[in-house]
């Protein structure tokens, strides 16, 4: 079949088949070594390799425990189905990316991380224990106390210590499907700062930012859960119908968007309460969005930023997209916190993380790209395999130090583009 990552810069022919169910996964995984591939979020080609196990079967809800909040899912079940079955009835996931069309296998494998990574950290972190199944039949049980090493590589690990069949994870007690939401407009940078250390007592907090503009100005949003135990009505979401012939996001549209968007943040500032689905997944709201990109699809760029040197690095980033004429509809800027992190892979760090998106221009971009990598390894900082299509091999080991330590638990059987591209390729 033919596989596209969520990018869609290239198309990809592969041999795809289904795991039956998490009964025969040991057996099928045996008979034809090959990594999974679940909902086909992440950007580049972490998830793509000639040979994949889809897990769409891998979909059932096995056990629930109202006392401690521990659920027990299957790794193809999305985190969006946890949330819509759980948040009417008082729990939520504690960490949730900006999509909810992600399964729960796919969030331990790139150990994502949300609005609250200052406050509860990554997806990893809430992961009770998996079973994991690798290429030589075996299944392992992972966890904190029971083959802790694997445990530890297989979150972020990208899905190259095996097929991870099934998952515990400890929920999140709320009142409601509901969001205490502030929005405040900030001028520059500086102010964004200023707005992330006022607002450390928030549990969710993110920023959006117009990159074109000199003076970086953007809508601060931060927010908790809220009390209200109001049901929620579900909204129809809208559908990107087809691909243009060419990227929508261009240098004629972007100025028009960039300030459209922020003078609707600053005409609807303020406090409200609004539904978790909007407040976590704002882009979901549109499906398929990414065909807005055309053809040629588009590049993300992730880099943590470590917070010593988050502001000086920001600069050097956005004057080197200046000087190359490049801009964004898409940035965002969220905190990290300082935590353990609980795999050897995982991404996050004490500081800022920016996200932000370009159509695919060819070589433009990709020079691009390549300048922006040099400033975040200058400053310590490090990408995100999820969102990578262009990290060199020597960047993944400076921003990846256990790789070494990785490799000794890798699945000899299991390979991806990526790990081909970067981890396998030594500096």
């Amino acid at each position: 079949m033919r596989l596209k990552s969520w990018g869609r810069l290239t198309d990809y022919s592969v041999d795809a088949r289904a795991i039956d169910s998490r009964f025969s996964a040991a057996n099928q995984l045996k008979e034809r070594p090959a990594l999974s591939h679940g909902a086909g979020r992440s950007y580049g080609d972490v998830a793509i390799s000639q040979g994949v196990w889809l897990t769409t079967n891998l979909d059932r809800f096995v056990e629930f425990d109202q006392k401690s909040g521990n659920l027990t899912v299957e790794s193809g079940v999305l985190l969006g189905q946890i949330q819509r079955l759980f948040a009417p009835r008082g729990w939520m996931l504690p960490v949730t990316p900006g999509t909810q069309f992600v399964t729960v296998g796919g969030a331990i494998a790139n150990d994502v991380h949300g609005k609250n990574h200052h406050s509860a950290g990554t997806f990893g972190e809430h992961v009770t224990n998996l079973t994991l199944v690798r290429t030589d039949g075996t299944e392992r049980i992972c966890s904190e106390t029971e083959n802790r090493q694997l445990f530890e590589a297989t979150i972020g690990g990208l899905g190259l210590t095996g097929l991870i069949t099934q998952v515990t994870i400890k929920l999140k007690k709320v009142a409601g499907p509901w969001i205490e939401a502030e929005t405040i407009p900030f001028r520059n940078l500086d102010e964004f700062f200023t707005l992330s250390k006022a607002s450390e007592a928030f549990e969710y907090s993110v920023a959006w930012f117009d990159c074109l503009s000199k003076s970086c100005h953007g809508i601060f949003t931060r927010g908790n859960h809220s009390n209200s135990t109001q049901p929620q009505k579900p909204k129809i979401p809208k559908v990107f119908p087809f691909t243009p012939p060419i990227s929508l996001i261009n240098r004629a549209t972007l100025g028009i968007l960039n300030a459209s968007y922020y003078f609707l943040g600053v005409a609807t500032k303020g406090k409200k309460t609004i539904a978790y689905e909007p407040f976590f997944y704002p882009l979901d709201g549109i499906r398929h969005w990414n065909r807005a990109y055309g053809p040629r699809g588009f590049f993300q760029h992730q880099s943590v930023l470590p917070q010593e040197t988050a502001q000086v690095a920001l600069q050097e980033l956005l004057q080197a997209m200046r000087k190359a004429k490049a801009g964004s509809l898409l940035a965002v800027l969220k905190t990290t916190g300082k935590r353990d992190l609980p795999g050897l892979l995982s991404f996050g760090m004490q500081g800022v993380t920016l996200a932000i998106d370009f159509p695919n221009q060819g070589e433009k971009t990709l020079r691009l790209l390549k300048e922006l990598e040099g400033i975040v390894v200058k400053h310590g900082g490090r990408l995100n395999p999820s969102k990578d299509a262009t990290m060199t091999p020597a960047t993944f080991e400076a921003g990846y130090p256990n790789r070494a330590k990785f490799l000794k638990h890798k699945d000899k059987g299991i390979t991806s583009l990526f790990f081909e591209r970067v981890i396998e390729r030594k500096p």
